[in-house]
């Protein structure tokens, strides 16, 4: 059809859902609201009652005022007109308080729905899908859902309306009545023929929508690198052209859409053109109609009168299915992203109600990110109940990915990974996690203050709690720096403070949940000597009486634990203390030589002394 463009590719996660299917889904929805949803209908009934009498009133005043032209019956008419006017407008605002109500009530919950099931997707959601779009199904998509709604409400006041204007018009004349209905399957075959067109350009008009929406999340995002690369005019250039790319589609949606009823007006024109000659040769005194004739002038143009007002309300039901794909797309992409399965799968949901020791045993754990590479062949280790475990390795050795399977975060494809002996695929996610303690490579910090985010790991926190685990991290000292202490202001994610700070208030969060295990992905920008004491001053605190498992890119962390584990391709290749390691000049030796060394007071002041 050429409605299609290039480059809307769906996501992996989008599915094709039948109209019985979405409405069915939709219907549920307002099942919760069927008493006001009943009050709306009565509403439109008498709306629509209110709006049809004023014509029939109209059309009976002509013959009283013909046979009784007084006063007295003219203002009684006109006050008959004017009371079913201000009794429409009555009942056409009861019925638009309630639908809002009753939209926003459904969308609020649709939109919770939905953010739910995006929140509670596995990491490896996240690693294949841009922000960006998915915030384009959370906003956008579940707020237009709302037009489902708005036209249902439409349909059944038209609905109503062609109902009443039917009996009507079968009181004038029953021949012209049933010309008239034999006309309308017309009308039905017209706006079904739209059907398909306008749920694609819909369905491409939202994906580019999204397209846009995550290149703007990522442009703003990476902004001081863009700038850096001075590459201002690349992003808007990308922009300019998904820009441009909407805006085709948005055409190509606009005019499909706007098609649908001038080709029905046009379609109602032919009819009432039949209707107009028809009625016109009833009214002659010799016609070949028989049935037809003895139609009078008076009774043909009140006739033609009424059927201006049914093809209006005719002409919106028939397009209505159109314009309701509009609703439906937005639907069919909110309802795909809260139906997709999350790939982490718990077999059971067994609840920890104390704490863990923090034993952690792999037993030939299989893991891969995707089909291509597998990142643990066939890992195995066992960490003891309060040891601090260093992993080191070359860059993608799979030390990350082993501190993720503990958090569960992904789902390995074979083996174990057993915590005090429970299989994690057993346990209550909820009660595992709060026993676990994070720091990652780059510390998020959400906007707020620094009180703010250490009592984010423990929201039931008082205040003195909170200054308690702050003041445990380098004996308070880094809050000293700060403004405004712990109501210091972070910024968007964390951008008023450094690094090394950032690192600070991650640890207190940390300590102030108290986990059994702890897992640090040490960050690898550099800090200056005086935050470097702090953290590590921080990190003896927060890894005491507790098992620990550092992704360690610190000598000072490397040589205090218990045990190094030497990464490479998914496998162990070494493992010891570093005296053990460094005497055995194995790959730790080589690591620590190229690497860590550098990071020693002994070496810095060997190179001091040769210069």
């Amino acid at each position: 059809m050429g409605f299609i463009l290039d480059g809307l590719d769906t996501e992996d996660y989008d599915r094709s859902y039948s109209d019985r299917e979405l409405l069915a889904r939709i219907v549920g929805y307002f099942r919760p609201y069927s008493r006001q949803m009943m009050l709306v209908a009565v509403m439109i009934t008498l709306n629509s009652v209110a709006g049809t009498a004023g014509p029939i009133i109209i059309a009976k005043a002509i013959d009283l005022i013909a046979a009784d032209p007084a006063t007295r019956t003219m203002l009684l008419l006109a006050g008959g007109v004017s009371l079913m006017g201000a009794s429409a407008w009555v009942f056409n605002f009861i019925r638009q308080y309630f639908s809002a109500r009753i939209v926003g009530n459904v969308v609020l919950q649709l939109r919770e729905d939905v953010f739910a099931a995006t929140i509670n997707h596995d990491l490896s959601f996240y690693d294949e899908h841009p922000s960006g779009k998915m915030v384009s199904r959370v906003t956008s998509d579940t707020q237009d859902f709302a037009a489902v709604v708005d036209l249902s409400l439409n349909l059944l006041s038209q609905v109503l309306l062609v109902l009443i204007l039917t009996g009507w018009l079968f009181s004038i004349n029953v021949w012209l009545t049933l010309i008239l209905i034999g006309m309308t399957p017309l009308a039905v075959v017209i706006a079904l023929s739209f059907r398909s067109i306008a749920r694609r350009v819909t369905q491409d008009a939202r994906r580019v929508t999204a397209k846009i929406n995550a290149q703007i999340q990522e442009s703003v995002s990476g902004i001081i690198v863009a700038k850096g690369f001075r590459q201002e005019g690349a992003i808007y250039e990308t922009f300019h052209t998904n820009n441009k790319q909407g805006y085709g589609v948005g055409l190509r949606r606009g005019l499909v859409l706007m098609s649908i009823f001038p080709i029905m007006v046009m379609a109602s024109g032919v009819g009432t053109a039949v209707l107009v000659y028809t009625g016109g040769l009833a009214t002659l005194p010799q016609t070949f109609l028989g049935g037809l004739a003895g139609l009078s002038p008076g009774d043909w143009y009140l006739y033609m009168q009424a059927v201006g007002f049914y093809w209006f309300p005719m002409t919106s039901i028939a397009s209505f299915w159109s314009q309701f794909q509009d609703g439906l797309s937005a639907a069919e992409r909110v309802f795909a992203l809260i139906d997709l399965e999350p790939k982490v799968k718990q077999t059971a949901s067994q609840e920890l109600n104390a704490a863990l020791r923090g034993e952690i045993r792999f037993e030939n754990v299989q893991f891969s990110y995707t089909d291509k590479e597998t990142v643990l062949p066939d890992f195995s280790l066992t960490i003891a109940p309060g040891e601090t475990v260093a992993l080191v390795g070359h860059t993608g050795a799979g030390k990350s990915s082993i501190a993720k399977l503990i958090n569960r975060f992904y789902e390995f494809q074979d083996g174990r990974i057993l915590v005090d002996g429970h299989d994690i695929r057993t346990l209550d996610l909820g009660s595992y996690r709060r026993q676990i303690g994070l720091v990652p490579q780059e510390p998020f910090l959400f906007s707020g203050t620094i009180r703010d985010n250490i009592r984010y790991g423990r929201p039931d926190a008082d205040d003195t709690e909170v200054l308690t685990a702050a003041n445990r991290i380098s004996n308070g000292e880094w809050l000293h720096g700060l403004g405004n202490g712990l109501d210091t202001d972070v910024g968007e994610r964390g951008s008023n403070l450094s690094m090394g700070q950032r690192q600070l208030v991650a640890m207190a969060r940390v300590l102030l949940k108290n986990p059994a295990i702890f897992i640090l992905d040490e960050a690898t920008a550099s800090v200056d000597p005086f935050t470097e004491t702090q953290i590590q001053e921080g990190l003896d605190v927060v890894m005491r009486e507790r098992t620990a498992i550092v992704i360690a890119h610190r000598l000072s962390t490397v040589k205090n634990a218990d045990r190094i584990i030497v990464m490479g391709n998914g496998r162990i290749i070494e493992e010891g203390t570093h005296d053990s390691l460094m005497a055995d000049s194995g790959h730790y030796a080589e690591l620590y030589n190229t690497y860590f060394r550098h990071q020693s007071f002994d070496y810095i002041n060997a190179v001091g002394l040769q210069d």
